[in-house]
This record gives structure tokens, C-alpha cells and sequence, in this order.
């Protein structure tokens, strides 16, 4: 027999927030889609983004992009400048599931890959992410996901259990290494389809 899950964490970005580069930049490349993928692809990668998750600062990361794409330097600076413009806004469905969680007395957590610098005026901006028990910044601890570790140190910052703990991720690398660990890992794609399997775990 299955364990009863009780307790569940939410990734932030694609999951409850709509945040892609792309929401900025396609304003900076005059609507210039080839432009902007090429520039997304081979300057401000997914990579050179992970870093600054895993917690190294915007300053020196631009720096080490400016100095091989020294052309480019005011598309590399609008990153973190205005980081605000990449997240559009809240997913609602899947906030709505967050509020109905919270109303019902679930335990509710956040693990999310998010620079120590860019996450604060997100906290500000976004109330519903002020509902969690507790928020684990990869870029405040050195460790991103699907690094195992980071999962480790979630369980045991917050003490909650693998065996009764449900993990959402928009990455299924990411839900995927949850459910190594024991947790149950989903694999989000919408909000829709998020509902039917907490309902499967009677969680809603």
C-alpha cells in the first residue's frame, strides 16, 4: 500500500509563475524571433542562467559574458536589470490550487532554482508566495536542482518526511530525482492536469 502524502512542494517558476527570458527580450529584439533564440541560445543560456541559481552573482557573471560577447553588453545587463520583465505573472490555476491547500491546512513548501539576488522582489511582488511554511533558494544555498542534495536539505530544514511529501517541478529531471529520494514526484504540464493527480492522492 501506497504512503499517504500530506505535505507538498511547489516549484515556483513554471509552475506557479509564468517566467521565460523571452518575456523580456522579445521587446529588446523589436519582435525578431531568429534574433532573440540565437542570442538565447549562445549568450544568456539556460547554463550561464544556472549559475547564478547555484549562486554565483549577476556581476560576475555578466562580466565573464561581456568580456566574449562585448557587442552584446546591453542585451547581457538587461538580464538582471530587469529580471522583473521575465516573470509575466502568476499561472492562476495552479495558484488557485496553492490557495485550496492552504485553506484545507495541507503543509505547503517551495524548492525553487532562483538567484539569491532576482528572488527578494519576487517575494515582494507575489503575496501568494508569502503562504508557504518555508522557501528553499538554491542560489542562497549553493545547490540546484536535481542535485539530490538540495532535496536532502529541504527534508531535513523543514523536517518533512520523503514518505509522505509530494514534489511539483515543471523539469521532470527535476521530479524525477524527488521521487529517487522517495518522494512523489510531478511532472508539471497545467494546472488542469496538476488538480487530477493531487486528487488522485486525496489531496484535494
Amino acid at each position: 500500500m501506497s504512503p499517504q502524502r500530506t505535505t507538498v512542494v511547489f516549484d515556483l517558476g513554471g509552475v506557479l509563475i509564468d517566467w521565460n527570458p523571452r518575456h523580456l527580450y522579445r521587446s529588446l529584439f523589436d519582435g525578431d524571433e531568429a534574433a532573440m533564440e540565437e542570442f538565447l541560445a549562445t549568450v544568456v543560456t539556460p547554463e550561464w542562467n544556472r549559475a547564478q541559481d547555484a549562486g554565483r552573482s549577476f556581476v560576475d557573471g555578466c562580466a565573464q559574458l561581456r568580456a566574449k560577447h562585448p557587442t552584446k553588453a546591453h542585451l547581457i545587463d538587461a538580464y538582471p536589470a530587469r529580471f522583473q520583465e521575465t516573470l509575466k505573472g502568476p499561472i492562476e490555476g495552479s495558484v488557485a490550487i496553492l490557495d485550496e491547500l492552504r485553506r484545507r491546512g495541507t503543509p505547503i513548501y517551495a524548492l525553487t532554482n532562483w538567484s539569491h539576488e532576482t528572488f527578494p522582489p519576487a517575494l515582494e511582488r507575489f503575496e501568494f508566495l508569502r503562504w508557504f511554511l518555508g522557501i528553499l533558494v538554491s542560489g542562497e544555498v549553493g545547490l540546484v536542482k536535481p542535485d539530490p542534495r538540495i532535496f536532502r536539505l529541504l527534508l531535513d530544514r523543514f523536517a518533512i518526511d520523503a514518505a509522505s511529501a509530494v514534489f511539483i517541478d515543471d523539469n521532470p529531471r527535476n521530479a524525477a530525482a524527488a521521487t529517487a529520494l522517495g518522494i512523489h514526484g510531478i511532472h508539471f504540464t497545467t494546472p488542469a492536469a496538476l488538480r487530477r493527480e493531487l486528487e488522485d492522492l486525496r489531496l484535494l
